[in-house]
Order: C-alpha cells, then structure tokens, then sequence
C-alpha cells in the first residue's frame, strides 16, 4: 500500500477531537512537508539545472498532472508571467481532461494514458523541453504516459512523486520523491502531499527564473505595469536600485517605456 493511502494513528478520531486539538494536528503534520523536502533537495536542484538548460536554449518547461496535482502545477505556470515577466508559454501547465478539470473534478481522466501524448502535442512539447510529471501516488497512467513520451520526443523528464518506488519513478530521469507520510483524512492527497508538491513547484519555477536572469539581486525586474500595484512596484525597485526618488524613478521608467533594466541602465 502507498505510504498516502494509508491511515495515519495520529487522527484515527480526528471526526470526534475538539476543534481546536485537530487543527493543531493538521499543523503538526504540515511540518513534516518542510523534513521531506530538506531530503529531496538533491533532486530538486538536479531538476532546476534542467530546467535552467533548456530555457537558456529556448525550450520551455511543462508541468503535467491530473487531479489536486493537475492543478497546483497549472497554479504555478499561470503565476510565472505577472512575477517575472515571461512569456505564458515558457511554463505551461497541463491538467489531465482539460482546463475544465480546474474546477470540476473528474478522476476517471488519470487513467487515460492516450491523452497525455495528445494534450503535450497540442501544447507544442519538442525535444529540449523539460516535462515535470506530477503524482502523488506516482502511478497515475497519464502521468506515467507524459514523461514516456517526454522521453521519446527527447525532452528530459522529471517526476515529483509523494511514494517510493513507483512506476514514475521508473520512467523519469529525475525523481523528486516528497515522502510525506499518512494524511490526516485517509488518502487525501490534497493535503500534505499537495503542499509538499506545491512548494517543490515554487522552488523549481523561482530558481530556474532568477537564473534565466528575471530577478537583479531579489527583485523582480522584469515585471510590466499592468496595474497600479505593479507600477508602483516598479517604481520602488528603480528606487532601491539607483538610491533615487520616486519621481526620479517614475520619469526614467517613462522614458523607458516602462522596463525597469532599461530605466536603471539609462545613461
């Protein structure tokens, strides 16, 4: 049996506990996510670096997955665009059934192995690219399929998985394994084994991007002035940068059309 499928002693009663005491529970659970990380850094890193390549060589990076795991990784490569300014295809996330899937669960898609090569043809995966399978039972047959085919095209293929010795495992060239043990309500994956997952995406997308240049120091410089936030955002970092004011900064973005590198190399 996969270590998320089983019961977890600690919340046996969990439905007769006060409140209060199963909250704290679920709290003290959720700090196992952070152990389980420290012990896959290794492979995340290793994950990053392709990542890294690829971009460098204009590929891009797919996040595939069904379910809960679907959508973190289509969360993730939807944020990428405001924070650092890409392009919306460079992190594109796919969920198994379709965009629909997002808001209406629909279980019986991980099991169609067929569609997984044809949503990552439709999406334009080419060789170069990385694909990231995302399971957490790590046999999900979509999800096995994608980085099969990831591996026949000539993509790398990396999966992030919450149980050993899966047949992911088997087919990846880089497995991220989160052991985040029982879940407090039996087999929902949605929780620890989601934040777990959810974080890795995080540090994999954040990572590949500062090094693909999107980030001066710990600022994001490649933001666009889509709002009043971000403009002032913008603003501020031309300020912390060039030690000026903000109307210094506001003109010199204005002159710059709005991009912030061009603004703080302004002659």
């Amino acid at each position: 049996m996969n270590n998320t499928e089983k019961r977890n002693p600690r919340s046996t009663h969990i439905d007769t506990m006060p409140l209060g005491e199963a909250l704290s529970l679920i709290n003290e659970e959720n700090r196992l996510v952070s152990d389980a990380i420290d012990k896959a850094l290794p492979e995340i890193e290793a994950a990053c670096e392709k990542m890294i390549a690829s971009i460098a060589q204009g590929g891009r990076v797919f996040y595939i997955g069904a379910g809960t795991s679907g959508r973190l990784g289509v969360m993730d490569a939807a944020e990428c665009p405001p924070t650092y300014g890409v392009a919306p295809e460079l992190f594109t996330g796919i969920i198994a059934g379709g965009p629909g899937c997002m808001f209406r669960a629909a279980e019986a898609q991980e099991d169609d192995p067929d569609a997984a090569r044809r949503d990552l043809d439709e999406a334009g995966m080419k060789a170069g690219d990385v694909v990231v399978g995302i399971s957490a039972s790590g046999g999900a047959a979509y999800v096995v399929s994608a980085l099969n085919y990831a591996k026949e095209k000539g993509a790398a293929a990396v999966a992030i998985v919450n149980n050993p010795d899966t047949r992911m495992e088997k087919v990846a060239e880089i497995t991220i394994l989160l052991d985040t043990g029982a879940e407090v309500i039996t087999g929902s994956t949605r929780m620890k084994a989601g934040t777990s997952q959810k974080v890795v995406l995080n540090m994999l997308s954040t990572m590949a991007l500062v090094k693909s240049g999107c980030v001066y120091e710990n600022m994001m410089v490649n933001l666009r002035p889509t709002n009043i936030k971000l403009r002032r955002r913008m603003v501020g970092i031309v300020c912390e940068i060039l030690g000026c004011d903000f109307e210094t900064a506001e003109a010199r973005l204005e002159r710059a059309d709005w991009k912030i590198r061009a603004a703080i190399e302004e002659k």
